[in-house]
């Protein structure tokens, strides 16, 4: 039997959710640049620096003369009206369907309502604990996120396994002291900057006996 690429044995997942579970990249795009054709402002820049990001951080560094709450409840609205082209990323809804609700959370930019249509539209189940935008003052790549996600679960940070499609989220995982499993959606491995990393879910499975053992295969 070949050994396996990536092994963990720990208490949770910590999943990042657009680019990780659910591919929304050419939704999140068209999204930007609407609003960037809506202001004249260049979508490109925009969309260098969106991935994995919170929505109100974004427009304060592109326009902050546009950061109101205002601009930024049409943003989530505007996103919430259209969710054309959301799906599961593959594998995504067997391996979730695998996992109890208590053994992983859902560590996301997004606001929880946008959080909670997106994984609905991708046919893919919600857990016990989701920390959105709306939770957090800071955004990755500060591992508040990482860090609520694992204290409401009741897991040390150390038992933790985060995975996620964007150098911002693996150095929040890093930050927390969390291990950290990079998949390659959104950027490279190398562009990630995490030691290990997959394509998707496909040759990931995890076995539940008490602890969570993570194993990804070679394909």
């Amino acid at each position: 039997m070949s050994k396996p690429l990536f092994e963990f044995l720990g208490s949770a997942i910590l999943f990042d959710m657009d680019g990780t579970l659910v591919d929304s990249m050419a939704h999140d795009e068209q999204q930007w640049i609407r609003w960037g054709a809506r202001y004249g402002i260049d979508p490109q820049p925009i969309l260098k620096i969106s991935h994995g990001r919170r929505t109100e951080e974004i427009i304060r560094e592109v326009a902050p003369h546009l950061a109101t709450e205002e601009e930024f409840v049409r943003f989530s609205e505007e996103e919430l009206s259209n969710l054309d082209g959301i799906r599961a990323v593959a594998g995504a809804a067997a391996l979730l369907s695998t996992l109890p609700r208590e053994a992983w959370a859902l560590v996301t930019s997004a606001p929880r309502q946008l959080a909670h249509r997106r994984m609905e539209c991708a046919g893919l189940p919600l857990p016990s604990v989701i920390v959105s935008a709306d939770d957090v003052k800071n955004g990755k790549p500060h591992p508040e996120g990482v860090l609520l996600a694992a204290h409401r679960l009741g897991v040390e940070p150390a038992q933790c396994l985060v995975i996620e499609d964007t150098p911002a989220g693996i150095q929040a995982a890093r930050a927390g002291g969390m291990r950290s499993l990079g998949i390659m959606t959104t950027y490279s491995c190398e562009e990630l900057r995490s030691e290990h990393c997959i394509r998707d879910f496909t040759s990931m499975h995890v076995i539940d006996d008490g602890r969570l053992h993570v194993v990804v295969e070679p394909r």
